[in-house]
């Protein structure tokens, strides 16, 4: 069965920011292209879409590689991160208005189900797919008001790359992790429909510090 290119690019973006496709790991065209169904060029397509955002690296005589990753990659996309977020939420506080509010808090309650269900648990594995679009989902929304088109498909690669490396180093996805991060979204969300522009900046940097190397 033949699948289209853009459910071939979604499929390889999920797996590589949820680590199923573990950092460094060789990304064969000629072998992608029997789990597709399609040509090696079409696969080789894909996998330059997602080098430009940062997922998959590319050589030339070498190849395609899943991203490396590391502490000091994760530090430093944490902390662009940080500086994205923190100034499109603040742009959509300001220019944002009823329908940004109302869909922020349909995302946030979508990824609160999911994250405690998930905390309950203490096992993400079965929802790590849905946890990880529903929170890119509410993260997205949250800076969706911005008025800046370049900032956010900035912030999209940058996101991105952040997921990739902090699943594929974090090492403790329990219950306490959950608990905390539900307190932490919560905490933006009520920020953000408040208007409180140094709240939401201050909740943003609280729910992403942990990312960052302890001397920040």
């Amino acid at each position: 069965m033949r699948i289209e290119t853009p459910d071939i690019y979604r499929d390889l973006r999920d797996k590589l920011v949820t680590a199923r496709l573990s950092p460094g790991v060789k990304l064969k065209p000629g072998e992608l292209q029997g789990a597709y169904g399609c040509s090696a060029n079409t696969v080789r397509d894909v996998l330059l879409r997602l080098s430009k955002v940062g997922l998959v690296e590319f050589e030339m005589q070498r190849g395609f590689r899943a991203r490396a990753t590391s502490p000091e990659q994760r530090h430093d996309v944490t902390r662009f991160r940080i500086l994205l977020e923190q100034e499109g939420a603040a742009l959509s506080m300001k220019h944002g208005g009823v329908a940004w509010e109302a869909q922020l808090s349909a995302a946030h309650h979508a990824l609160s189900h999911i994250e405690t269900q998930i905390a309950r648990s203490g096992d993400v594995d079965p929802l790590m797919s849905h946890w990880s679009d529903a929170e890119w989902t509410f993260h997205k929304v949250l800076i969706s008001g911005c008025g800046s088109p370049l900032l956010r498909e900035t912030y999209e690669s940058i996101y991105l790359q952040f997921r990739q490396q902090m699943v594929s180093q974090e090492r403790d996805f329990g219950s306490n992790y959950f608990r905390a991060i539900i307190i932490e979204h919560q905490a933006i969300l009520d920020a953000a429909l408040s208007r409180d522009t140094e709240a939401c900046r201050k909740a943003v940097y609280d729910h992403l510090k942990r990312n960052l190397r302890p001397e920040e």
